[in-house]
This record gives C-alpha cells, structure tokens and sequence, in this order.
C-alpha cells in the first residue's frame, strides 16, 4: 500500500534541504510518481531500494547495468550529472545522492517512520557513510572486486571523461584507468577509514540490537549495503561479533531480500 505523502509546503522546505537538481534530460520531467535509476550491484542503490520497500511504497525500476556501463551515456548524465546511481525522480524533480534520498523518503512519505528519536545521532550515521564512500568504499572495492570488471575500453573512458565534471569522481577513476591500480598508500588510507567507522559501529551496538538502540531506523538501512558489499570483497569482520550479530538481523527482512539479495544475491560473484 502506498503510504500517505505530506503537504506540498512541508514538501517542498525538505526539498530545499536536499540534493536536488535541474536535469538538462528534460524527459524525466514529466514523470509522475516515484521513478528509481539504481544498479543492481551498488550499494548505494541498495539502500534506496529497501527505504522504498520499508515504506511500502510503488516505484517504477530505470535499472542501469554499471558492468555494461549503461550509466555513461549522455542521456542519463542529463538526468544525474555525476553518472552515478541511484537517482530518484519524485513527479518530476530529481533528487541525487543515497543517504539524501533515503531521508528525503523518510520525510516525505513519513509512514511507517523510519526516523530515531535522536534525529540529530541518526543523521550523523548517514553523514558518516555518505562521508567514507569515495575515500575508503570505493577503493576497497573496486581494487579487491570490480575494478577489472568495469575496466573501460578507451572508447568509454573518452565519452566518461567529456561526460564527468566532478573532480573527485575524475581523480579516482584516473586511479584505475588504462593499465593504472590503486597504489598501496590509496588501500592503506582506505582500511584506515573503514577500521575506524566500523570501530565506531562495533561499540555503537554493544548491548542493543539497531544502530540507534531498539528501534531500527536509516541509519541501518544506510550501513548495511556496505557490510554486505564489503563481505563479498573479503573485508574481515572477524573482531566485530556486534556487526555479525545485527547483520544477521537483516536475513529475515522483506526489504533486505527484495531490496539486496534479489538484485545482487551474492556480492563475491559480481
């Protein structure tokens, strides 16, 4: 069942707060509902999926294959100008960026809420994840998975290069371009980041069974792609039994199994 939307006004101030952008594809512009670009192996894509799926919500798949490089195109940089997925488009107005997605959801179609109490706590979860994606998510895992399997023809990383304006997004595919690999200083600085948020994620579910205590929320729902994504890369989670604990709280959940494991049922064979 479709939840229920809030008012246009309260709508539209969470809007303002919000990843939003004028799309030069004007054709998404004239889309009415919920409309998800996603990639079935990003974990990005995972978390908008099951916040979709938690709220119950009717959504039409734009599903981009990233091994195809079905996102480097000029048409979709006209609809995300970083050819990244996902990308939402709500009755027209196109929102980007997951961990902005998933809150301006939670907002905007606030039944059943997946919001904390501690809004503020909850919120720095999201910023911590959208926080370490390109300097230690990325790098891990394209240099332990998919590098090689989204290596570019030099036909592709000519159109990539016209199409990309973001300089961060330029510097770390020019990291794996051609013949180049990730150096050791780069996956160094990525295990440090990783170790340190999942340090952090370890105590902060020492005697409680969600991120933010009994009550699960985004801040779940934006951690969990990455610790399934870095599972299938090997990452060791040995020394955090709180991680594997609440991880395994996420086999039984409808949005997990249809928003993950049904897109991607196992990430070491991507």
């Amino acid at each position: 069942m479709r939840a229920v939307r809030q008012s246009p006004r309260a709508t539209l101030s969470k809007a303002k707060k919000m990843v939003v952008v004028i799309p030069t594809n004007k054709s998404v512009e004239s889309f009415e509902g919920l409309h998800l670009y996603h990639g079935a192996i990003s974990n990005c894509s995972m978390r908008v999926r099951m916040t979709l799926i938690e709220k119950g919500l009717d959504w039409t798949s734009h599903h981009l294959d990233l091994k195809k490089k079905e996102n480097i195109t000029k048409e979709y940089f006209g609809i995300n100008p970083n050819g990244l997925v996902p990308t939402l488009v709500d009755n027209g107005a196109v929102h980007i960026e997951s961990n902005d997605i998933i809150d301006y959801l939670d907002e905007t179609y606030p039944e059943p809420s997946l919001r904390a109490q501690d809004n503020a706590a909850m919120m720095e979860w999201l910023a911590l994840a959208a926080a370490i994606h390109v300097p230690a998510i990325k790098p891990y895992v394209y240099a332990n998975k998919v590098a090689v399997k989204l290596k570019k023809t030099s036909e592709e990383q000519s159109r990539y290069d016209a199409l990309q304006k973001n300089q961060e997004l330029k510097d770390f595919h020019d990291k794996h371009k051609g013949s180049s690999t990730f150096s050791d200083a780069d996956i160094t600085r990525a295990e440090t980041i990783l170790r340190e948020g999942f340090d952090k994620l370890e105590q902060a579910l020492t005697g409680q069974t969600w991120i933010m205590g009994e009550q699960y929320t985004l801040a779940d729902i934006s951690w969990i792609p990455i610790h399934f994504v870095l599972v299938g890369c090997g990452y060791p989670f040995d020394g955090y039994p709180n991680i594997r604990r609440w991880a395994d709280n996420f086999r039984t959940k409808p949005s997990f199994q249809d928003g993950v494991l049904k897109w991607c049922p196992d990430f070491s064979l991507v």
